[in-house]
């Protein structure tokens, strides 16, 4: 079974969209037998995909710090729940139980999360691939932010395209499909 680390959010965002587009994804991952690595958490967009796999008998494997445990609420009904000490122990668990990377909308943590993994490759730790969907345009800025740190000399060429955009929902079955 191979296993899709997904970075997101704990909260729902503003629009319904984000809870609507992490439960169509999570129904997808368990229908072509793609386990979820996540943070662990029961709300936001990150237990809206979390509860997707699992009412579609999916795999969730969660792995929350101790710390967040009641802040992020974290989701009791999961696969396997790891409760880590840290964030750092957080990252490193998630990265070891997956095969790829792939950030939805989300905030600081998300982003955290990303470009620790992305620096990891960058670094040649790793040659997992990484992928970012741009949900209704939710990462432009943050991808044109990039296009001008190459622009500007800061990110190598090679190193811009470890982070591959979908940038729609059939892109985003494709990638499912090919895992």
């Amino acid at each position: 079974m191979k296993k899709l680390c997904v970075f997101c959010g704990s909260a729902d965002g503003f629009s319904p969209a984000y809870l609507a587009m992490a439960t169509m994804l999570g129904e997808t991952m368990a229908k072509n037998n793609i386990a979820l690595v996540y943070g662990g958490a029961s709300i936001g967009v990150m237990g809206a995909i979390a509860d997707a796999v699992l009412a579609h008998q999916g795999v969730v494997i969660g792995v929350i710090p101790k710390t967040l445990v009641s802040y992020e609420i974290a989701h009791k009904n999961l696969t396997e729940l790891h409760i880590v000490e840290d964030m750092h122990q957080r990252k490193k668990l998630m990265y070891d139980r997956s095969d790829a990377f792939l950030s939805l909308p989300g905030g600081m943590g998300t982003l955290d999360e990303m470009f620790e993994i992305l620096t990891w490759s960058q670094l040649k730790l790793h040659t997992k691939r990484c992928f970012i969907y741009n949900f209704q345009g939710f990462y432009d800025s943050l991808l044109d932010y990039l296009k001008h740190s190459h622009k500007e000399g800061f990110i190598k060429t090679q190193h811009l395209s470890m982070l591959e955009e979908i940038q729609n929902e059939d892109a985003l079955q494709a990638l499912l499909a090919s895992l």
